[in-house]
């Protein structure tokens, strides 16, 4: 295996496994953490969060899983190095997924959450988080579940050209 695809699969399965945590995190602790709250101070947790998850940090994982899982691609291709490209492309497809989820669903409805102002002039808070809590919640559970995905194919896809070379 060229050195270049093996940092290509190793980045990409990185920034997959980043972002998986930090998707199912949110599904198995942050969403339940703050299922408590009153409806108000649930939309302005939301609102924070939305804020303050805009950075490098999160940028770099969640652009990385797209744009390593394409190089691993293009690479396994124009390398000739084949062993592994079915599982590669299964890992850039699932991340995807969870990319396009993100910026089809979860943005949007952050973007209405934003959208409302400040909380406390809200005059209903609780017609904001039915309309934004489940649809939010379900398709986190989505890009979690393909960012899980993503990284186990992409596993599997180290393996294979490993074991190939």
């Amino acid at each position: 295996m060229e050195l270049l695809h093996l940092i290509a699969l190793i980045a990409a399965l990185l920034s997959s496994g980043l972002m998986a945590g930090l998707f199912t995190g949110y599904s198995y602790s942050v969403m339940p953490g703050i299922a408590i709250l009153d409806d108000r101070n649930w939309v302005a947790a939301l609102q924070h969060i939305n804020r303050v998850i805009i950075n490098g940090r999160f940028m770099s994982g969640f652009l990385g899983s797209i744009a390593f899982s394409l190089a691993a691609v293009v690479l396994g291709i124009f390398l000739d190095d084949r062993a592994a490209l079915p599982w590669t492309i299964a890992g850039l497809v699932l991340n995807l997924v969870g990319f396009i989820g993100t910026i089809a669903k979860n943005v949007p409805l952050n973007d209405k959450l934003e959208a409302a102002g400040d909380v406390a002039a809200l005059a209903d808070p609780t017609a904001l988080r039915t309309e934004v809590e489940a649809t939010w919640i379900k398709w986190n559970h989505v890009r979690g579940i393909a960012n899980l995905l993503a990284l186990a194919a992409l596993a599997l896809a180290l393996y294979t050209a490993g074991t190939a070379a």
